[in-house]
């Protein structure tokens, strides 16, 4: 019964909130989309980054977007 209890008390605490649900599945949605388009534009057109480094930090973000769907999937705060 102990080990249950200390078992429980790591695990999800950082998805235990509807906020934080939420927060995360918008962020992860923003990453994956806004990431590779909107981030990169920013970047190469308004503050005239590289265009190269742009979509580099643009692919990037969609991976990083990815692996918090994932994440999101394992804990299964997301579901197919």
């Amino acid at each position: 019964m102990i080990e249950k209890d200390e078992s429980n008390n790591m695990e999800g605490t950082v998805v235990n909130s509807k906020f934080m649900r939420i927060f995360l599945i918008i962020f992860a949605t923003f990453l994956i989309f806004a990431g590779p388009t909107y981030v990169s534009y920013m970047l190469a057109d308004v503050l005239n980054v590289n265009y190269v480094a742009s979509v580099v930090s643009g692919f990037i973000l969609f991976i990083a977007g990815l692996l918090l769907l994932l994440f999101l999937v394992k804990k299964k705060i997301v579901e197919f």
